[in-house]
């Protein structure tokens, strides 16, 4: 399997620390100390999910040199969808790839890579030759913005890899680890909202809906600083891989800290770190695809290039995986 494109597409709308401190009681400094971050993009009005995944999708497929009626499968990793029931099949008619079966994914900030590793095995079983994989997320929808401890952090966006099958030599996809822990998924979630309104004869019917965002960032933090590391820790050891045979460090956007701690443990050159947080915040699933094209794009990753990357978040889950990037440059 072989990672051959990439694609990405931001809202117009940007949302700067200083625009923020208008709402609620924040400010550039202390959003920046915290969290690395700078501004995030909000989807506006005339603008949608589904379109910005159509539109990373189609920059995937130019680069990748691909029609779209040659894809067999595209996975929509996302946990706030335009459709409840599904966006990957409009993303699948926006782009024309009429014989690809289209599902979506819902593992919020390990989505994509959960994603990614699932594709692959479609691929590797060879029942399928070509797939898109999209990670993208609103949030913007399900932040409360009078919360200063949420709304400084997340942002909404979308990105894309195209992933080709390819003869047993061709290891686009090395390894991975992922794990799920529900005894800590109240550290961070957005629940159903359990209002309730009348039916008939004194019955009653739930509300259709969901609570803001919710998050322990303490916890969140102590989480991703110690499981992340130790996940990666047993991948690279696993191929037999030490960490300064790493060309990139490419983790989940959620926090500069976390990011600086895990490259840290690894004496990894924060050269070799790959992050945008200051430009656009967390867009939960997007984030890795989003910074993996910025980076291919600009010219940073180079064809052959291995890379070690690692989604985290709400579930608890998280995940790591090696690849290397194969597309052209």
């Amino acid at each position: 399997m072989a990672l051959v494109g990439s694609g990405s597409a931001l809202p117009e709308l940007s949302l700067t620390n200083d625009q923020l401190a208008l709402r609620v009681e924040t400010n550039d400094t202390w959003i920046r100390s915290r969290t690395g971050i700078g501004k995030r993009r909000v989807i506006a009005p005339g603008e949608s999910l589904t379109g910005l995944s159509a539109s990373a999708a189609l920059s995937a497929l130019e680069m990748a040199g691909w029609e779209p009626e040659t894809v067999d499968l595209i996975i929509l990793a996302t946990s706030t969808p335009d459709d409840l029931f599904g966006s990957a099949p409009q993303v699948q008619a926006r782009i024309g790839a009429n014989r690809a079966v289209a599902f979506d994914l819902t593992a919020a900030c390990s989505g994509f890579l959960f994603a990614l590793v699932t594709a692959a095995q479609y691929l590797q079983s060879g029942t399928m030759h070509r797939a898109l994989v999209i990670g993208a997320d609103q949030l913007s929808s399900w932040v409360d913005w009078d919360d200063r401890r949420t709304c400084v952090l997340f942002g909404d966006g979308s990105g894309a890899v195209a992933l080709e099958a390819g003869n047993s030599d061709d290891q686009g996809l090395i390894g991975f680890k992922l794990r799920s822990d529900g005894s800590r998924g109240n550290c961070l979630n957005l629940m159903k909202s359990s209002e309730h309104l009348p039916l008939v004869g004194g019955s009653s019917h739930q509300l259709g809906g969901f609570l803001p965002i919710q998050m322990n960032g303490q916890e969140v933090y102590k989480f991703a600083v110690r499981e992340v590391p130790l996940l990666l820790e047993q991948l690279l050891r696993s191929h037999d891989i030490s960490p300064d045979k790493l060309d990139w460090l490419l983790l989940h956007q959620a926090n500069q800290r976390i990011l600086d701690a895990v490259a840290d443990r690894f004496k990894i050159p924060f050269s070799k770190v790959l992050s945008n947080l200051a430009e656009y915040g967390n867009t939960s699933a997007a984030t890795i695809p989003l910074m993996l094209d910025e980076a291919v794009r600009d010219g940073r990753v180079q064809s052959g290039n291995l890379i070690a990357s690692s989604g985290f978040g709400a579930g608890l889950s998280w995940g790591a995986a090696l690849f290397k990037w194969q597309g052209p440059v």
